[in-house]
């Protein structure tokens, strides 16, 4: 035990005094301000960052009655993409590999075995050549490739991760669209957010969106939605923690102050139901809630907005047929927040909204989290603690080098 009793009330006595100073009352009058004055629509500058579409409203659905439902899509798949997480090796290395998987509810055995693996390599020495052709392994179910990512000379680890992660999900997606025949449920947003953040987070990085590789990736997330749309089967994202700060960074500008860390912990003001008690109030459990659907064009939905522009992409869809809707979902269960997103090519038919609604609220309520394609993909593509060390060390086999692993890195794989 690190913390003797004494300690640990003291902290806590600490945390009550700063506790005082916070009126979580006050925080949901301003998020009714926020949410019946500033959404329809929101505007920084000269850029309507969100509006609703159609009407803006709040709904509540009960938990039992919505989760026995019949399903909307009698058949669903799931994609997720899970990686080792970026190892640096003593010869200047960088590497990342990631596999992707999708899932089928009902369940398709010869689907969940398939994959698209990917290796992202960073090197600084120009004289290291990697094969970039791929190669097919466990009797043509699993495709591989290695991936020599753009130099930079920091954010090397960020680099291989998010190329390795994206590229394997959305080359991954498009090897399997065809199976697809109800819909297809993303684990996470329905574009590379990770990617498209590099505009914000430095120059250097910004300045790689317009090299061939990340802009392959965004190109192969562009044609998904193409190839959907023409299939006429929609495709969704379910986000499980969003981190979006578009709503509150806009307020905090317009208002010089928005009391939330993001965009989630406000809409979860806005959702939250609460009922009177004896000693005060608590949190009613019985319904789901839930918003109306919006464009969004801040942040990095607006890397793919109509009038960004940034990509030089040819695209076969009218240019608003890209961009990013959604609507929140609010599960007082766990005072969880979710994020379903879909290109706007299929939220424009307000039928089709219906219909996604009820089965992400159906799923939900059923299962207290994301939806059964959502969990299964997760489970398929997920690479273990385990699994983790093993490929690091045969990476490090294969390169004839050790790992350039500090103290605390060492420490946590041990754990």
């Amino acid at each position: 035990m690190t913390l003797d009793p004494v300690h640990f009330e003291g902290i806590t006595r600490l945390f009550r005094r700063v506790e005082r100073g916070l009126d979580r009352r006050e925080h949901r009058e301003f998020a009714e301000t926020v949410w019946g004055e500033f959404l329809d629509p929101l505007v920084e500058g000269d850029v309507c960052v969100l509006e609703p579409i159609s009407e803006q409203r709040r709904r509540t659905v009960n938990v039992e009655d919505v989760a026995l439902i019949d399903p909307p899509f009698p058949t669903r798949h799931g994609l997720d993409s899970g990686t080792i997480n970026p190892t640096t090796y003593r010869n200047g290395l960088v590497v990342d590999v990631a596999q992707a998987a999708m899932s089928a509810v009902p369940s398709d055995l010869d689907l969940h075995r398939a994959r698209t693996v990917v290796q992202a390599v960073h090197s600084n020495d120009a004289t290291v050549v990697f094969e970039d052709e791929p190669s097919m392994f466990d009797d043509g179910y699993v495709e591989g490739r290695v991936l020599h990512a753009p130099r930079v000379n920091r954010y090397e680890g960020t680099v291989v991760h998010e190329l390795a992660l994206y590229t394997a999900e959305s080359e991954h997606a498009l090897r399997q669209a065809g199976v697809v025949e109800d819909l297809l449920v993303l684990d996470g947003p329905v574009y590379p957010k990770g990617m498209l953040n590099w505009a914000d987070r430095s120059p250097e990085l910004a300045q790689l969106l317009d090299e061939d590789r990340p802009r392959d990736v965004v190109e192969n997330y562009l044609r998904l939605v193409e190839r959907f749309v023409e299939r006429d089967v929609p495709l969704v994202g379910f986000v499980k923690t969003p981190v979006s700060r578009a709503i509150t960074r806009t307020v905090r500008g317009q208002r010089g102050a928005a009391p939330w860390v993001n965009d989630a912990a406000f809409l979860s003001d806005v959702l939250e139901r609460r009922k009177r008690t004896d000693d005060g109030y608590e949190r009613r459990t019985d319904a789901l809630s839930y918003t109306n659907w919006f464009v969004s064009r801040g942040g990095a939905d607006r890397r793919v907005s109509a009038a960004s522009g940034q990509f030089e992409v040819d695209r076969a869809l009218p240019p608003a047929s890209y961009e990013v809707t959604f609507f929140a979902v609010y599960d007082p269960r766990d005072d969880a927040l979710y994020r379903v997103e879909a290109p706007r090519a299929f939220t424009d038919d307000a039928d089709l909204r219906e219909r996604i609604e009820r089965q992400v609220l159906s799923e939900v309520a059923a299962r207290r989290g994301p939806p059964q394609a959502v969990a299964k993909a997760d489970e398929l593509a997920r690479v273990s603690r385990e699994e983790t060390r093993a490929l690091r060390e045969a990476i490090g086999q294969a390169f004839d080098v050790d790992r350039d692993a500090g103290y605390n890195e060492r420490r946590w794989d041990e754990e």
